[in-house]
């Protein structure tokens, strides 16, 4: 079946709908098309063993930018809840309350790193600055102390690479503390207000923001196609035919896309020259496998979450979502833990049984003093795009790809995935509305565009 109208969105994540119900609201006819059976791509949460959780940790940054928090907040109304951080962190076998806190850093750390973090701090202004490798940068502006004993492992365990082998873009868009004055500073802060100790979380799960946003998408005259994988996209000068692998067919006078940036070049026709098409395949994403336990009793502790850059285990975090929220619809006598492994998709834990992960999360869980789960239910969930891999030499394959892409006729790329960046959910929903803006009345708007990229550089994650 042919349908036409001035926009199609592909992608039902947070970019893809955020960018879907601002444009229908400009009365503009909108279509967005999504592989996935429901909204929300890693942003979405699901039920497991009748509670809510989520593709791994997520929140909702207090810096988010204020006209998208009074959306947001607007959408979900009371359902938005503003919450206390209270985390922990494994550092040099000690648990460390996270956000961090002077006097218990004092207190919990062996006085030798304590020591050799203090005396790098005060050596900070004699270190030559590096701009060649993520380890450089953080080396010189962290100190080695506090390098080795956090950022090292963590590296290696999120992207699979030691620190010397990313590039120093990975750095500035995923450290945002990059100094030990900086560090102390948001340390500091007074406790309950500062950037670092709250957060925004919805009551039924994180989400219940891409629900609302696709709610308010359709309700102002958007169509949503669930179950709609793309196979083929066709830029031309007058319009975009996007086909569809079930035989349905959009025309549209503008695309916008937040699949994956390897999977647009695959997907359009006429496709890419061959040197962009190999470049395309040089780009790496890091893999997750989540891992839900769903635990006897509740609280399973008191944190929301506990943080493990250890490299004795290939687990990074477990997040016990119930306590991101106050809900009476959680049950009351069990709660759902989340562990979260990164992987390549073709490595022995992408690979492993819904078993041998749980047997994995319960060993780390041993190794590092947790409570043990009185397991009722295990689910696995294998995501293959998470983080993007800022590998030495990145920049190159992906400014090919990304110059081709601009290159496509009434077709605009975005969202994490769209850009192979490292973004919050506010970043990508900024990026909607900045895409939005640019097409103004259904004439594309270059220049508006240009400066919209340009301050998407300045992203940095927020953990």
């Amino acid at each position: 079946m042919a349908s036409s109208a001035d926009l199609v969105v592909l992608g039902a994540g947070p970019a893809g709908l955020a960018a879907a119900w601002r444009a229908a609201k400009a009365g503009r006819s909108v279509v967005v098309l999504d592989r996935a059976p429901v909204v929300g791509g890693m942003a979405g949460s699901f039920a497991v063993a009748g509670a809510q959780v989520d593709h791994g940790s997520h929140r909702l940054h207090p810096n988010t930018p204020p006209a998208i928090m009074r959306d947001i907040s607007d959408l979900l109304g009371d359902d938005l809840q503003r919450r206390p951080r209270n985390g922990r962190l494994r550092v040099a076998g000690r648990w460390v309350g996270f956000p961090l806190r002077p006097a218990e850093l004092a207190r919990r750390l062996p006085l030798g790193l304590t020591a050799r973090v203090g005396l790098d701090a005060l050596a900070a202004p004699l270190r030559r600055q590096r701009h060649d490798s993520y380890a450089g940068v953080l080396r010189a502006s962290l100190g080695p102390g506090l390098y080795e004993a956090l950022y090292a492992p963590y590296a290696k365990k999120l992207w699979g690479l030691d620190g010397a082998r990313l590039d120093a873009e990975q750095a500035r868009r995923r450290v945002s503390a990059d100094t030990p004055w900086k560090i102390a500073a948001r340390m500091l802060r007074r406790r309950g207000t500062g950037q670092g100790r709250v957060f925004y979380y919805p009551r039924r799960g994180f989400g219940q923001i891409v629900e609302a946003l696709a709610d308010a998408a359709v309700a102002a005259g958007a169509k949503l196609c669930l179950g709609a994988e793309a196979g083929r996209i066709v830029p031309g000068d007058d319009a975009v035919t996007v086909s569809v692998r079930d035989g349905d067919e959009f025309t549209a006078g503008h695309l916008f896309t937040t699949v994956p940036l390897p999977a647009l070049a695959r997907l359009c026709r006429p496709g890419p020259p061959p040197g962009v098409l190999e470049a395309a395949g040089r780009l790496r994403f890091r893999a997750m496998v989540l891992v839900y336990l769903a635990h006897a009793g509740r609280p399973w502790t008191a944190y929301d979450a506990h943080y493990l850059p250890d490299p004795d285990t290939p687990v990074t975090r477990i997040s016990e979502p119930a306590n991101y929220r106050d809900s009476a619809d959680d049950p009351a006598d069990r709660t759902v833990l989340c562990a979260e492994i990164p992987c390549d998709r073709d490595d022995a834990v992408w690979q492993a049984s819904d078993e041998a992960l749980a047997d994995l999360v319960a060993d780390a869980l041993a190794r590092h003093g947790l409570p043990p789960v009185r397991l009722s239910e295990v689910e696995v969930r294998r995501i293959p795009f998470v983080y993007p891999v800022y590998e030495t030499g990145y920049a190159e394959h992906l400014r090919g790809l990304d110059e081709w892409a601009g290159t496509l006729p009434r077709t605009t790329t975005f969202g994490r995935l769209g850009l192979f960046v490292h973004d919050n959910t506010h970043h990508a929903i900024a990026m909607a509305y900045d895409a939005v803006d640019a097409l103004g009345d259904g004439s594309w708007r270059p220049e508006k565009w240009a400066r919209a990229r340009q301050r998407f550089t300045e992203h940095v994650v927020e953990d």
